[in-house]
């Protein structure tokens, strides 16, 4: 299925200082997860209108909120999430214990966000991603590097076609 992508240009265009953690953590998604990229875009007027869901199977991995200058990183974490979490608190740094004790409980999980404007909470972010799902690429890019600089809300199966060249 055709979809419209969102150059990266006018990604980093946007994103400003926070273009380089944006590539790094959707390279290592795309590096390690075959995924479904969602992109929706609305009206500017509204709060959320730039956002790439990364699912698979009908199930979210982690959400991107493009701002000006930044973006939000969403994780939600489920019970077993959260004991896996818990099991592993002492590996994590003490930003993201912070967001994750201040979180409230619904009924989904917790929803974890991060307003991430430079590369610090970026290896952090993307090591609670395991605990929600295991990497399931089977065979590898070259480079991790090249993954973070395509454009948003591509198929999998064409981020394959591409990265595996």
């Amino acid at each position: 299925m055709n979809r419209p992508t969102k150059p990266y240009a006018e990604v980093a265009a946007l994103l400003g200082q926070a273009a380089p953690a944006w590539e790094a953590l959707t390279a290592q998604i795309r590096y390690h997860y075959e995924i479904d990229e969602i992109w929706q875009e609305g009206k500017p007027t509204h709060k959320h209108y730039n956002n790439l869901f990364f699912k698979r199977s009908g199930k979210a991995l982690i959400s991107l909120h493009l701002r000006e200058n930044y973006f939000l990183a969403c994780v939600v974490l489920g019970a077993k999430e959260r004991e896996k979490f818990d099991e592993q608190r002492d590996s994590f740094s003490a930003a993201i214990c912070a967001v994750y004790d201040e979180a409230e409980v619904l009924h989904d999980g917790k929803w974890l966000g991060f307003e991430v404007r430079d590369d610090s909470l970026v290896d952090d972010i993307f090591r609670l991603l395991p605990l929600k799902r295991k990497p399931n690429r089977k065979v590898f890019p070259a480079s991790v590097q090249h993954c973070g600089q395509l454009d948003i809300g591509m198929a999998h199966e064409d981020i394959t076609k591409i990265i595996m060249k």
